[in-house]
């Protein structure tokens, strides 16, 4: 039907309206304040991109807690609002971007900062740090050879300042201006004996207790979960922090006379107060990349430097920053008050299969479950999958992208894993049913990339926690092909490679039983007895609906039945993506390693390091240790033979999009080098 052209006006003017009516209903960028602008690796060319520049300053943002973009934020409502009752904040931000913008490749790429660091550039530069300024913080410059616009703010409110980590300022919640508090559940534990501990550790701001006596609290103490926990006597221990020889009174810490024992689990439950709205991280985030997307300038006037040069938004995150991701994204914060998509792709990497404690009311974003800690905080919730499935426990039905789908678009997804995460974080969880019974189909804009016999992070340090050699398999590679493959994706439609995890199905995932059978036997090495297993936790009736646990700690209910990648007759994952380290094996790489008992907690998981144990060089040597797995000269008589096997297994890899180019040549450089067939080697 042809519309009078009046009707057509009125009806633009309406939509106007509705779309940007008044900003007094937006969340916005109050006011951009750049604090320092520079040149960044002293003006050096980064291929057709060119130049780049460094600019770092802080972002003042305001938000309507009465916009229903803004009504998943837990305790929003409870926020100090100013005259206009909105809610303030600001955040920090760090931007690397062509001085030319007109060089870029006009995609902007979101690193979500892990506990204040930025971790985007190690991942897949190379090379990074927390204030990157030198040629030498760029790593290989992949992402700035390719264009890219590359940015970080702060999100998580619970982290302090130093070292150059990105900082958010949150309100405090209250109730008719007194404060909030509420029973805090928080557990300890250290790998070498000491007196005294923040409440939450990993450079967090611990919950204050409401006072230095506080009665009520409770502190417990046991070797590991399956033990009984031990109430220590509360003339044992204080409010206090070990400083100058001396307990000092801090509402922040907890002192124990005899000390916190090594790998100990030590469980405090206590009376805190002044709850952050910690979800506004959320919305941070969300107004921040659309602001650098989408706004030619701030509320104030002042220019975006970036106006004008996206077409793309991207983002990135490692660990608790993927984790960040998936809950970002299940909560329905790509969408902006505007309705306008904030990101177009998203990469979650080593997020295993949870989310986070991200949303609720005193939440402590840095909590993670693992093996041996932190079980009893909410980071792997049901649901799991992105695709709808049911509990057969509980009756509970959904998925991950229902409520984000509600909201407007959902972005390309690339969840990438390594064998640790299906070892410390139940990675499985994602594409299989909650029992560990069937595989479950993933959502079609969703691909999973399990990367084999890889660890969490490719650089961990070396800190006595675990016992065995850690893992030192190199991914990066791969993420950057990977990369590539979510852009074209994103930006141009075209396919990417599909999906490469372990199934159930094709009996590439198993179970404990299955894994500790298969795997070659090795002298001296003691096979893992167990794993991350999540259970359902039950935090009281108000916390799905409110965010807020009345059970601290909550109940404890029947287990997940995460699955671990099959082995082949090395040791090493059958399935996923096997980089030539894997596919042609000087070494068995595995996604577990355990605690050295000096660290306590004598054969449980070190939480993400895996493990290095390399193949004998000769059959004597073999012989010897009676190791089952062929020796290096068994399988490549002469370095011409291993290099031509590394060099097609990378060629194939590449021809999958799994590989670019340029790694194919360092990865093949890097096989020349090998020193294995050196002949002053015995």
């Amino acid at each position: 039907m042809n519309r009078p052209p009046f009707a057509c006006f009125v009806a633009g003017v309406l939509f106007a309206v509705s779309l940007f009516g008044g900003r007094a209903g937006l969340a916005e960028v109050v006011r951009l304040e750049i604090q320092h602008r520079e040149p960044f690796a002293e003006g050096h060319c980064f291929g057709h991109a060119g130049a780049y520049e460094k600019i770092v300053g802080r972002l003042h943002l305001e938000v309507d807690p009465n916009d229903p973009a803004n009504e998943r934020v837990v305790d929003l409502k409870l926020a100090p609002r100013n005259a206009g009752g909105k809610v303030e904040f600001w955040t920090d931000f760090f931007l690397l971007a062509p001085a030319d913008p007109k060089r870029g490749n006009r995609r902007l790429i979101h690193g979500v900062n892990n506990r204040g660091n930025k971790l985007m550039l190690g991942a897949l530069n190379g090379r990074g740090g927390n204030n990157p300024s030198t040629l030498a913080d760029a790593g290989n410059g992949f992402l700035m050879r390719e264009g890219y616009s590359i940015l970080w703010c702060g999100w998580n409110g619970d982290i302090l300042p130093g070292g150059d980590r990105l900082l958010i300022h949150l309100p405090v919640a209250s109730e008719n201006g007194k404060s909030i508090t509420g029973k805090i559940y928080t557990e300890i534990c250290v790998d070498a004996k000491c007196l005294s501990q923040p409440l939450c550790p990993a450079n967090s701001d611990p919950y204050p207790a409401v006072s230095l006596d506080n009665g009520d609290a409770q502190l417990t103490a046991r070797p590991t979960r399956a033990h009984a926990a031990i109430e220590v006597p509360r003339d044992q221990w204080s409010f206090a922090r070990w400083e100058d020889g001396k307990a000092v009174p801090d509402p922040k810490h907890i002192y124990l006379k005899e000390g916190f024992q090594p790998g100990w689990l030590y469980e405090l439950v206590y009376v805190g107060k002044d709850p952050r709205v910690t979800g506004l991280g959320l919305a941070a985030v969300r107004d921040v990349v659309s602001f650098f997307r989408y706004e030619a300038a701030d509320a104030a006037g002042n220019a975006n430097p970036l106006a004008g040069a996206v077409d793309r938004a991207y983002v990135f995150g490692i660990s608790q920053s993927g984790r960040f991701i998936h809950h970002f994204i299940y909560e329905g914060f790509n969408v902006d008050p505007r309705r306008r998509a904030v990101f177009d792709a998203a990469m979650p990497h080593v997020a295993g299969g949870g989310r986070g404690s991200f949303n609720h009311r005193f939440a402590q974003t840095t909590r993670y479950g693992s093996q041996h800690e932190e079980n009893g905080f909410p980071c792997d919730m049901f649901p799991f999958t992105s695709a709808p499935e049911k509990d057969p426990v509980t009756g509970e039905e959904g998925d991950t992208l229902s409520y984000a789908r509600s909201r407007g678009p959902v972005p390309k997804m690339f969840f990438t894993q390594t064998s640790a995460e299906y070892w410390c974080r139940a990675a499985s969880l994602l594409h299989t049913d909650v029992a560990g019974a069937r595989d479950i189909a993933l959502d079609p804009d969703v691909r999973i990339y399990f990367i084999a016999g890889a660890q969490h992070v490719v650089s961990s340090s070396d800190r006595g926690i675990h016992k065995y050699p850690h893992n030192t398999l190199d991914h990066t590679p791969a993420l950057r092909a990977l990369l590539v493959a979510l852009d074209r994706w994103a930006s141009a439609g075209e396919a990417p490679p599909e999906s490469r995890y372990p199934r159930i199905a094709d009996g590439t995932l198993v179970d404990l039983a299955t894994y500790r059978r298969t795997f070659p036997p090795m002298a001296g090495v003691q096979l893992p007895e167990g794993y991350r297993v999540p259970a359902r936790l039950d935090f009281g009736p108000r916390w799905a609906s409110e965010g807020i646990a009345d059970h601290a700690p909550p109940r404890f209910g029947e287990p997940y039945r995460p699955l671990l990648p099959a082995v082949d007759a090395d040791g090493n994952a059958v399935a996923g993506i096997r980089l030539p380290e894997v596919a042609v094996p000087l070494a068995t790489y595995t996604g577990w390693n355990l605690r050295d008992a000096a660290c306590g907690a004598e054969g449980m998981l070190a939480r993400f390091h895996g493990s290095l144990f390399p193949l004998s060089r000769t059959p004597d040597e073999r012989r010897q240790t009676a190791d089952r797995r062929p020796s290096i000269l068994e399988r490549y008589p002469r370095r011409e033979d291993y290099v031509a096997k590394v060099a097609a297994a990378a060629v194939e890899l590449k021809r999958e999009r799994f590989l670019l180019d340029e790694d194919v040549v360092r990865i093949v450089e890097a096989a020349l080098r090998r020193a294995e067939w050196d002949p002053e080697k015995p």
